[in-house]
């Protein structure tokens, strides 16, 4: 597998320099560094699943972890009240 960093059409950069595809939300491409890449195919295949199927499980533990962080919490709750004056002011 080839895993340098991947740029597409619509791509971002996102956290620690790696690009990411927001073109849909149900197929996202992810580029990731060549140490990373290998040993997530290693822990799949220790764990005898798919690299998609661990790739999905970390996603899904790190935004369980994000609901648990009081932090993280009042940061989104933050955006939100950013969120709803702006949309309020531009509702006038």
């Amino acid at each position: 597998m080839s895993a340098g960093l991947i740029a597409s059409a619509g791509a971002r950069t996102g956290p620690r320099g790696r690009c990411v595809s927001t073109e849909t939300r149900a197929g996202i491409q992810v580029g990731l560094q060549d140490d990373l890449a290998a040993d997530a195919e290693a822990v799949a295949r220790a764990d005898g699943t798919s690299l998609n199927e661990t790739i999905r499980d970390a996603l899904a533990e790190a935004v369980d972890r994000r609901r648990k962080d009081p932090e993280f919490k009042k940061r989104l709750r933050d955006i939100v009240e950013q969120d709803r004056e702006l949309l309020e002011r531009l509702a006038k």
